[in-house]
């Protein structure tokens, strides 16, 4: 079973009388259950790709299907709510809400999906005591660490129970220690849970534990 399938998919950006080519006829299969590792210097087109892949952005062109939706010709409400249950992102800057603590955090997209709080504070519990990260529930953002902000955001992606988890430079904003920590549950999440995981990066730290991998170069993919 295929989660991605990308044909000719192109985004430009306008810029002034010109235009940016952000990504350039990707054509992409990937299947149900791979960690994929997107690679490439900055501005190669790594995080455009990623964004359309999440719904965030649409294609200038081509076709995109994730978890069995087109992309290109959905919705608005259609892709709010793929990108509530169907995918899972984490951030090179964590994202997380300042004023609210690791579990409301956590918790915070399930809410916005209408799902109990009940039901949601137990599952983000749950999540936060699987990642060690049961005693920093009540803490906030600001009192962590930046490998717990990770883990915290990765708690977060994963409480909808997507199939697919998208993490744009995960690593980013990590010591090799943590950045190491971050990458093994992300390939856990993979192997265990059999979580579609796709990572933009140009760190090697998840080399070992990838299916595949793409390089790309001004917006095109150069090596498989």
């Amino acid at each position: 079973m295929l989660d991605v399938v990308a044909e000719k998919i192109t985004r430009i950006f306008p810029m002034g009388r010109g235009e940016v080519v952000g990504v350039c006829e990707i054509d992409l299969e990937i299947s149900q259950g791979e960690m994929v590792l997107i690679k490439g210097e900055s501005g190669s087109g790594k995080s455009t790709l990623l964004s359309l892949l999440a719904g965030l952005d649409r294609p200038t062109s081509g076709s995109l299907t994730v978890s069995g939706l087109r992309l290109e010709s959905a919705s608005a409400g259609e892709l709010t709510e793929f990108r509530r249950r169907s995918v899972g992102i984490v951030f090179q800057s964590f994202n997380l809400l300042p004023t609210l603590t690791v579990l409301e955090n956590v918790s915070l997209p399930a809410l916005l999906a209408g799902e109990g709080r009940t039901t949601v504070t137990k599952r983000a519990a749950d999540l936060l005591g699987w990642l060690g990260m049961d005693k920093r529930a009540n803490h906030f953002p600001s009192q962590l660490s930046g490998g717990e902000m990770q883990r915290s955001a990765i708690a977060r992606s994963l409480i909808n129970d997507p199939s697919v988890i998208l993490a744009d430079e995960p690593t980013g904003n990590l010591d090799s220690k943590n950045g190491t920590a971050v990458i093994e549950l992300l390939a856990e999440l993979n192997r265990d849970l059999r979580r579609t995981v796709i990572i933009a990066t140009h760190s090697s730290l998840a080399d070992p534990y990838c299916t595949a991998r793409l390089v790309l170069k001004d917006g095109a993919i150069v090596e498989r």
